[in-house]
Formats: structure tokens, C-alpha cells, sequence
């Protein structure tokens, strides 16, 4: 069986986060070592924790998902990140890939595309 994906959330909505934690929880396929509440802490936790993908809003304090993503690479340059938003607008979303994040999804999508997206994310070394 191969290892789960190591995910890290980083999410400011405490409902929101703690939500999708449990749900990704519940699969076998997935782990979530650390969820997070804004962009500066990620970089350290990542650079600490070295997951395979980083599930990033877009809208947080302090660093926004940009700067997030560019802190988060800059420091853990292996992992993968997707972008995960409510809001972000066509030139956000833009920013945000050109930043280094992987894909742009939208909060409201199924489960299963944004576990799809994670394990796309995580180059193929996991199997679905």
C-alpha cells in the first residue's frame, strides 16, 4: 500500500479549516500533519514538517495566498501548492499560479476534485 499524501491546511476560517480537516481525515489516501490559520506560519510549519502539498486560501492575514505561496516555496521548494479560495478573482487566481501554486480551486467544489487536485499536485507518486 503506498504511504498517504501529507497535506498541510492552511486556511484562516476556523470552521472552514477544521471541517475540511475532518473530512480528509476519513480517507486513507490522505493526511493532514498540521492545519494552519494564516500565510507566515505556513512557511515555517512546511519548512518543518516538509508535506507533500500545502492546500492554501487565498484570502488570509498578514501574507496573502501570493505571498504564502512564494514564502512556502522559497523555503520547502519540494512541495506542491494548491490554491484553495472562495473568492480569488481571475487576475488573483494568476498571481497566484505565477507564484508557483499548482492549481486554483474554488471552496465549493466536490471532495473528490479537490483530493483529485491534491493527488495531481503530489505528482503521481501516490496512487488514488
Amino acid at each position: 500500500m503506498t504511504a498517504p499524501i501529507r497535506v498541510v491546511l492552511v486556511e484562516d476560517n476556523a470552521t472552514f479549516r477544521e471541517a475540511l480537516e475532518l473530512l480528509l481525515g476519513l480517507r486513507s489516501d490522505v493526511d493532514v500533519v498540521a492545519a494552519v490559520g494564516d500565510g507566515a506560519e505556513a512557511a515555517d510549519v512546511c519548512a518543518e514538517l516538509l508535506p507533500d502539498v500545502v492546500l492554501m486560501d487565498y484570502r488570509l492575514p498578514g501574507l496573502d495566498g501570493v505571498e504564502a505561496t512564494r514564502a512556502v516555496l522559497a523555503r520547502s521548494p519540494d512541495v506542491a501548492v494548491v490554491c484553495l479560495t472562495a473568492a480569488a478573482n481571475e487576475r488573483e487566481q494568476r498571481a497566484l499560479l505565477e507564484a508557483g501554486a499548482r492549481a486554483c480551486l474554488h471552496k465549493d467544489q466536490d471532495l473528490d476534485d479537490i483530493v483529485g487536485a491534491i493527488h495531481e499536485a503530489a505528482g503521481g507518486a501516490h496512487q488514488r
